[in-house]
């Protein structure tokens, strides 16, 4: 009996010991406020999808994967509710694959797509805090060259806008830096102008890339 009552005042006693530690692990993490601005730093890979048309020739457009530093902006409007914009750049190799003169190196080109979605943050006071969005991507491309494979002459690929969607995780490490994991789904199907020696052909390339990104956030 005197025994059992030990045991039972040393738990009542860790408990009471361990509340402080509890309530001051609970009051270390900041959450997300109204009014808080964050600034991003992180590495992306863009994973283009395969697909569109082709004139004349057919087969299926294709463009590379490409790794890349991004910057991120996000402003909350209130804890539960953000606006983010995303600013990279990419390099993507492009060619048609199974056409009807077989592969046909279209040169590569660089693609700038500033993205800004609306994000939703259900959990803003939780360390682990997912969130999700919607938006819309403008993709500008400019620099294409490269080497091309006969007849190609020079490859244009047509500015486009697309609905990005939006997932994610940040993961507070300190009062004002965060662990993020983010990825992104972009309906993007530019058009391109391909001049040959045979004269122009035109396509369109249903790149619809998936965009995963790791990296740190400081709130200011």
């Amino acid at each position: 009996m005197i025994r059992k009552t030990l045991l039972l005042a040393g738990a009542a006693a860790l408990g009471l010991l361990a509340q402080p530690a509890l309530a001051q692990q609970a009051s270390a993490t900041r959450g997300k406020q109204a009014g808080d601005f964050m600034i991003g730093a992180s590495v992306i890979t863009v994973v283009p999808m395969d697909g569109g048309s082709v004139d004349l020739i057919g087969g299926t457009p294709n463009a590379s994967v490409a790794v890349t530093p991004q910057l991120d902006f996000t402003y909350f409007f209130t804890p539960n509710f953000a606006v983010n914009l995303i600013a990279a750049t990419t390099r993507h190799d492009l060619e048609v694959r199974n056409s009807a003169i077989g592969t046909v190196d279209l040169g590569h080109v660089w693609a700038l797509p500033p993205t800004l979605t609306f994000q939703y943050h259900p959990l803003p006071t939780s360390q682990f805090s997912p969130y999700v969005g919607v938006g819309v991507n403008w993709t500008m491309f400019y620099s294409e060259g490269g080497g091309y494979s006969a007849p190609v002459l020079r490859t244009r690929v047509d500015n486009a806008w697309g609905l990005a969607l939006n997932a994610g995780l940040d993961v507070e490490l300190a009062p004002n830096w965060l662990l993020n994991f983010d990825v992104k789904w972009i309906y993007l199907r530019p058009d391109v102008e391909v001049d040959t020696s045979v004269g122009r052909i035109g396509a369109t390339a249903n790149l619809d890339p998936w965009i995963f990104g790791v990296g740190v956030r400081y709130r200011f």
